[in-house]
């Protein structure tokens, strides 16, 4: 029996991760469609948190508790800023402002960033296929931005948008490298827990009173829905099935899923009629995958770690 379930467990990562993703290019085109019809980018964003803070906050009550020290209760504030505050505002903010697409699209430029980002704090190596690949994924996103200039439509796309968007990559790719080995010491729960609550407590004045005016006015009921959705699905369950998944998978299998989320979001925005698709999409989404895929296959430091290991046994 424990054979069995070792052997199901990379399928069930696939599957967490697939959902995951799945789950995150639906919540484009319904968090889109909520903002068009009642509530706006601020009101969504501290909706999303405090939401989020009071269902890990419930879920942690039936798990096993862990000790979190002061020091460390305080660091979560800071890992909050940048995984939380910052990237839901960028990304949120800038769907209320461009198109589905044009977001979903623009998140899958995270693993570029975090290249970089690497490369200059964790002085991971820089090659010339991570070059080629942010090289590739700068194109995209040009094209993406050059496309809503001309445009300016928030069913084609607004650079407004998009550079909230590229700015909510930018900031996760951060807290990934300065907090990554830090949230790895404790529960999924403990971590987002703790950082949804600090991500509240930031929001609560910038957002609190604004989005308590917006609720006030009436609500439909399909809002209400694509809201409850943004935050069950696209916060509590999304951020459980993509952590459980990366505790298995690997890192670049991590990140291919990256394409699931835009192709499920054009679909629906396309459908909906939320999004217009031009062929200027399409080749920005090769070029960003292109740029991605190249970023990620590409040696890291632990591989170079690796290799020097294993010429020093063989000397």
């Amino acid at each position: 029996m424990n054979n069995n379930t070792s052997s199901r467990q990379p399928l069930y990562a696939h599957l967490s991760m697939f959902a995951a993703c799945a789950i995150w290019g639906l919540m484009a085109p319904l968090g889109k469609d909520a903002m068009t019809h009642g509530l706006d980018g601020p009101s969504m964003v501290f909706i999303r948190v405090a939401g989020g803070a009071l269902l890990f906050w419930t879920a942690s009550l039936f798990v096993k508790r862990e000790h979190v020290p002061l020091k460390h209760v305080l660091t979560f504030a800071g890992a909050a800023v940048f995984g939380i505050v910052c990237n839901q505002c960028g990304y949120t903010i800038g769907l209320s402002l461009t198109s589905p697409i044009n977001a979903s699209i623009v998140t899958t430029s995270m693993p570029i960033f975090a290249m970089l980002l690497a490369a200059l704090i964790l002085k991971e190596p820089i090659t010339s296929k991570k070059v080629l690949g942010v090289m590739l994924g700068c194109s995209g996103a040009l094209m993406l931005i050059l496309t809503s200039v001309s445009h300016a439509s928030d069913k084609v796309g607004d650079i407004r948008g998009d550079l909230c968007c590229l700015g909510a990559q930018f900031s996760y790719a951060l807290y990934l490298s300065l907090f990554n080995k830090f949230i790895r010491k404790y529960s999924i729960f403990t971590v987002n827990k703790w950082m949804f609550l600090w991500a509240t407590i930031i929001l609560l004045p910038l957002a609190g009173p604004h989005t308590l005016s917006v609720v006030s006015n009436p609500l439909s009921t399909k809002t209400l829905l694509e809201t409850a959705y943004v935050v069950l699905f696209g916060t509590f369950i999304g951020y459980i099935l993509v952590i459980k998944a990366q505790k298995i998978l690997r890192p670049t299998v991590v990140a291919s899923y990256n394409y699931v989320q835009p192709l499920v979001a054009v679909v629906v925005s396309v459908l909906t009629g939320l999004g217009v698709l031009k062929w200027t999409h399409g080749l920005a989404v090769i070029l960003v995958f292109a740029g991605v895929t190249l970023v990620t296959k590409s040696r890291s430091r632990r591989d170079d770690e690796k290799k020097l290991l294993s010429q020093e046994l063989e000397n």
